[in-house]
């Protein structure tokens, strides 16, 4: 088990496994497909998780074959965070390698796994998963600017058999994965 408030006097590379494992938030938001403009390098979020994300419990369901069962999903390291500019600026990794506290809402500070999802800030029942969706297709299911706040309405494009409710939106060249 994890010692008192590790996070306030560890670095993420002197975090145990057990530490390192109670630091993330169960957001889910890591497991959303990512869309990265190949000319500009911005990243773009989806509403379309990994087919093994839990999209209510925001927990993988095969947590540990993942990496055999999804050969892309990425191992997140200490050495890796400061790399992904695409884990949303609630992340707990992203906060730590800042020096930023952890929020309120996260449960190694309220005591309350339940306090990530009482506060808007996970997925859940707000994404979609990829088995549902045309996953060569995500430009429908972009997520709108500032849908990190906690305030995203939950997901309903692609639930019906017709497909998604709106048309494909018109941008700019995008890769499928960002790095």
């Amino acid at each position: 088990m994890p010692g008192k408030e590790f996070w306030k006097y560890k670095t993420l590379d002197q975090m145990s496994p057990a530490e390192w494992e109670a630091l993330c938030d169960g957001c889910g938001r890591c497991c959303l497909h990512k869309l990265e403009d190949r000319e500009t390098g911005e990243v773009s979020y989806t509403s379309v998780a990994c087919r093994l994300l839990d999209i209510h419990q925001c927990r993988c369901t095969a947590y540990a074959q993942r990496f055999q069962l999804i050969p892309d999903c990425m191992h997140l390291t200490p050495a890796l965070v400061s790399k992904c500019h695409w884990l949303p600026p609630t992340c707990a990794y992203r906060r730590i390698l800042s020096g930023s506290p952890l929020s309120w809402w996260h449960p190694l500070v309220s005591g309350d796994s339940g306090t990530v999802h009482e506060a808007g800030i996970s997925l859940r029942d707000k994404a979609i998963s990829e088995a549902y969706v045309d996953a060569e297709n995500l430009m429908p299911y972009l997520l709108p600017e500032g849908a990190w706040e906690g305030d995203a309405e939950p997901c309903t494009a692609g639930r019906h058999a017709d497909g998604p409710q709106q048309p494909p939106i018109s941008a700019p060249e995008f890769s499928d994965r960002a790095e």
